[in-house]
């Protein structure tokens, strides 16, 4: 079968994994879910035997689990990597191979990362709305800036008080912003760069020398 070469399981668990987890972040009534399962499902059922069946499939579903509890409830970061190792030790465990192994473990990786690419063309969940502060609060939309020192942040740079995931705290000359790194990921005490603020929303980015 063609799941016997790695670079097509490769590729099964990379659409498997962008699709799943891009239901998470935007609204496709399903559709993607549907999908990413169906894929899955057809790696496990030709892979999985019956003696580690439900030790894979627990791992499988307890990381996806842990990882939707953290973006819900915790916003840690830390408790969702333990998710993704736990997904990825369910896809390489019953692999024929080690380097099948290593390919399906880093297709799941690439398709979590990928799926952030849909937050560009689908409406995000409400959810992913709430913690990267995606309400534009423009004068065109109705709205009036509330706050005329946020303009004058653009191009200060500040440190960040806490990891961005993608939104977090940055402190800029000595006070403190709500702000967001436009999808990417950041760590707590990092030199950062205002690049653009839209209403109550300031825009930061690592600050390379």
């Amino acid at each position: 079968m063609l799941l016997d070469f790695p670079i097509i399981g490769f590729f099964v668990i990379f659409f498997s994994s962008l699709l799943l987890f891009g239901e998470m972040l935007v609204k496709t009534r399903g559709i993607f879910a549907l999908i990413g399962i169906g894929l899955m499902a057809v790696y496990f059922s030709y892979f999985v035997n019956d003696e580690n069946v439900y030790l894979l499939s627990f791992l499988y579903v307890a990381g996806l689990l842990t990882i939707i509890i953290d973006a819900k409830l915790l916003n840690h970061g830390i408790v969702a990597l333990f998710g993704v190792v736990m997904m990825m030790a369910a896809v390489a465990i019953p692999a024929p191979s080690v380097l099948y192994g290593v390919l399906a473990a880093i297709a799941l990786l690439v398709g979590m990362s990928g799926s952030f690419v849909f937050l560009k063309v689908f409406r995000p969940r409400a959810i992913w709305g709430k913690l990267t502060l995606k309400d534009r609060l423009t004068s065109e939309a109705g709205y009036n800036s509330i706050n005329e020192e946020y303009r004058t942040l653009i191009g200060r740079t500040g440190m960040t008080e806490t990891p961005f995931r993608p939104s977090g705290t940055v402190k800029i000359e000595g006070k403190s912003y709500s702000a967001v790194s436009e999808g990417k990921w950041l760590q707590s005490d990092m030199p950062v760069l205002v690049t653009a603020v839209d209403g109550t929303r300031i825009v930061v980015q690592e600050k390379t020398d």
